[in-house]
This record gives C-alpha cells, sequence and structure tokens, in this order.
C-alpha cells in the first residue's frame, strides 16, 4: 500500500528494485492488497446503478483479484472484466482462483502499467480501482483512465485521505513523505474539477483494514520469526512494521473513501451555459422560481435578499437556454455558524419543462465553482440528499453544524471549498429575509 522503498540509501543498503521485489514476495498469497472487503466492493457497485447486460469491466492494480472475481461474477451476466497489474505472481494467482471459480472465459488477467494501458478509448462500461490509483496519483488516475470510459460509463476508485481536520505531527511525518493525503472536500472538488459528477462516496469502515492488516501483520511475524534472510526482505519488513504501527497509533486520523463517479456529459448540464446574473435577468429569475415552485415564496425571497445586506454580488447565477433564456437560476447568500461567514445555497430553481435536462446541475456546478474562487471555504444548503450529494454535499452534522429548526439529519448538508480553513462548528444563522 506504501512505498517501503522511500528512505533506502542505495550506497549503504540493497537497491530499490531489490527492496520492490521483497515488498512483492511479502504480500504474495495474501488475500487483499489494500483495505477493502467483499461487503464495500458490492457496496459501490450498488452505488454504479444500472449497467449494460454484458459490462465490460477494467479493474486496475487488481494484485491477486478479489474484486475482479466479485466483479465478474456480480456486475451483471456476462460481465467481462479485463484484470490489470503490474506483478506476474499476482495475476497467476489470479488465474487459477478464476479457473477455480468457472470464471476463466470472463476473467482476462493482462500484465500492464496502469498508467500507460494498452486499450482503446471508450472500451469499458465500468473502471474499478480498489486501493490502486495512489500509485500514479488521484489526478492522473482521474485524467488518464476518463477517456477509457465509453458514453454512461462509471468509474470507482478508492483513496487513502485526511479524516482528521488538523492531522498530528506523527500521521503526517509518516505520510507526507511518500504520499500527499487530501480531505475528502478536497478530492470531491478534484473530481468535479476533472469533469465528473459524484454519484457517491463511501467511508470504508475500520474492519476493512482490518481485513488487509489482519493477514499482512500475521505474514510479517511469520516471516520475521523465520529470520528476515536478505537485507532486501528486512528493510520490507522494518517498513511493513512501521506502517502498522502508524496505523494503530494514527488510524483515526485518515483512511479510505470510495469514489463513484461519471464523467459530465451534454445531459448534466455541459448545454447549458452558466454565468453571474446580469439586471435585465431580474423578472426571468423570478419568472423561473415561480414556475419551478408554483408559489410566490421562493421568487420573493430572491427578491428580499437583493435588498439585504447578505447579497453577494456576482453569486447570483444563471444557466442559458439554447434561445439564451434563462433556464435555470441558483443563488449564494452570506450566512453564519456560530459568527463564522459561509455560504447558504438557495432557492435552486430550474424550468419545469427543462427538469432533469442538466440546466440546474449546471448552474449549481459553476456557482460553488465562483464561490471557490471568490476564496469561500463552506455552503450550506437544506435539501434532497440524493441531489445535492453528486456536488460533494454530505450531513452538515458531520462537522457539528446544525439548522435552527428541526430538519431531518441527511437534509441538512455541507460542502467544504477549502479544507486548509477551520469548519465552524455550532448552529447556522440564516439571513433576516428567510425569516428563521
Amino acid at each position: 500500500m506504501t512505498d517501503t522503498t522511500r528512505s533506502t540509501d542505495a550506497s549503504t543498503g540493497p537497491s530499490t528494485e531489490a527492496i520492490t521485489e521483497a515488498f512483492f514476495t511479502l504480500h504474495r498469497g495474501l488475500p487483499r492488497q489494500a483495505p477493502g472487503s467483499d461487503a464495500t466492493t458490492r457496496h459501490l457497485l450498488s452505488l454504479c446503478g444500472p449497467l449494460p447486460e454484458r459490462p465490460r469491466v477494467l479493474d486496475l492494480g487488481c494484485g491477486p483479484g478479489r474484486s475482479a472475481l466479485l466483479l465478474a461474477e456480480e456486475a451483471g451476466d456476462g460481465a467481462e472484466v479485463t484484470a490489470v497489474d503490474l506483478y506476474g505472481p499476482f495475476l497467476d494467482e489470479l488465474r487459477t482462483a478464476a479457473a477455480a471459480r468457472g470464471l476463466a472465459g470472463r476473467v482476462h488477467p493482462v500484465e500492464a502499467d496502469m498508467g500507460a494501458l494498452p486499450c482503446q478509448s471508450g472500451s469499458f462500461d465500468l473502471v474499478w480501482a480498489e486501493g490502486s490509483a495512489y500509485t500514479i496519483g488521484f489526478d492522473t488516475a482521474l485524467a488518464r483512465w476518463k477517456p477509457l470510459l465509453a458514453p454512461g460509463a462509471t468509474l470507482v476508485l478508492t483513496e487513502c485521505e485526511w479524516t482528521a481536520a488538523e492531522p498530528s505531527a506523527g500521521a503526517r511525518a509518516f505520510w507526507d513523505p511518500q504520499y500527499a493525503l487530501r480531505s475528502t472536500a478536497r478530492n470531491l472538488a478534484a473530481a468535479q474539477a476533472a469533469g465528473y459528477r459524484v454519484l457517491g462516496v463511501f467511508h470504508l469502515p475500520g474492519s476493512d483494514w482490518d481485513e488487509y492488516y489482519g493477514p499482512l501483520a500475521e505474514r510479517v511475524r511469520t516471516l520475521a520469526g523465520a529470520g528476515a534472510g536478505a537485507p532486501a526482505m528486512a528493510a520490507a519488513l522494518a517498513a511493513t512494521r512501521e506502517e502498522l504501527g502508524v496505523r494503530s497509533r494514527h488510524g483515526h486520523e485518515y483512511g479510505y473513501t470510495g469514489y463513484v463517479l461519471r464523467p459530465v456529459t451534454a445531459g448534466d448540464g455541459a448545454a447549458w451555459p452558466a454565468r453571474p446574473e446580469t439586471a435585465a435577468d431580474v423578472a426571468a429569475v423570478r419568472d423561473v422560481n415561480l414556475a419551478a415552485f408554483g408559489t410566490p415564496l421562493e421568487a420573493d425571497l430572491v427578491d428580499a435578499l437583493r435588498a439585504d445586506g447578505s447579497w453577494l454580488p456576482g453569486l447570483s447565477y444563471v444557466a442559458e437556454g439554447p434561445d439564451g433564456a434563462v433556464a435555470a437560476h441558483a443563488l449564494l447568500t452570506r450566512c453564519e455558524v456560530d459568527g463564522v461567514p459561509a455560504l447558504a445555497l438557495a432557492p435552486v430553481a430550474a424550468d419545469p419543462a427543462l427538469q432533469r435536462s442538466g440546466a440546474g446541475s449546471s448552474v449549481v456546478r459553476a456557482l460553488l465553482a465562483a464561490a471557490r474562487e471568490r476564496g469561500e471555504s463552506l455552503v450550506l444548503v437544506l435539501g434532497h440528499p440524493s441531489y445535492y450529494a453528486r456536488f460533494g454535499f454530505v450531513p452538515a452534522s458531520r462537522f457539528g453544524i446544525r439548522a435552527p429548526f428541526e430538519v431531518p439529519d441527511e437534509a441538512m448538508m455541507a460542502l467544504v471549498l477549502d479544507d486548509s480553513v477551520p469548519v465552524p462548528v455550532g448552529t447556522i444563522r440564516y439571513p433576516a429575509p428567510f425569516g428563521v
């Protein structure tokens, strides 16, 4: 899972190549090469939604193929899985397991570098990478693997992230030299900036780490008891013991998160250019809100906010239809959490004739991007969880933020735009025109 060669001095110790080989030998025959579980694989698969009848699946960094075998069995009747790894012995383990489960004709091991794949563009309906994207980096994975996706296809990957707002010096001393962990908020922002919409986010439970580290720790004890042997294996064992120790001491500060992503298409908003509203749009914005909600409440709220001190010029956005008319509207105004400035996203409206066309998604994405560029750090919204999750919103209660009125926990959501700024804790104070 981590780079065991990072502190090797070639002049005094074994070579990088020798330690890398020892690292693979240490992991050979283990059920997993990263945190995960069959239950997590199934859950992430369920977040993908319906797949084609005979889905073409690409499993990158498959290791011995635990996920590849499950995907072949459960991604759909006739699923064909191309399983890629750079280490031949792992692929030999996969071939043996596939044959034993009657899947040899549907699981196709390929020895290749996941950063330079011998695959044609648009070849796969599902690209899968549990615990392997870190080898080339999250952002690089998003960019390089996107062309492999067929229209309507899905990318699923898991990434190690900080879960603590301020990781300790001990945790950073281990992670910073080998892989720069980020927060969920920053990775969500990266995915959206790379042109994906978010279908689902899942934080892997601690038991998924046990499934990986339990067998690995037992292997370390066995080899250490037999004597480390070659210097390269001694170095690999020492690095692995360090990794296990860091998890024991600092595991509450980082974890794995699964992302289920799909490239943005015209139906997701690309066909609806969004921009800040102008004075000429005021009447059309009111009309869209009247039509969308069927009452004057939201339209009146927008008008009242325009006259209020919470109004922020440049953070009222519209999406244009093909004829240039206003098709959707979204608004951010100033609110507070325990006296700390934040933004309230409300209302969001689309012409009823254009709902589910992507116009609403387009205007929200553009508005959030504008807020991020202005240096804003926190956005709050009260709305449907399944809709706002695509933009990266999560329950505000995770941060200790609550509404000033009774509301279902999952409906009050927050999006951190800048995780370098501490997230305030407390009750939201809305502008006066909200009337709460």
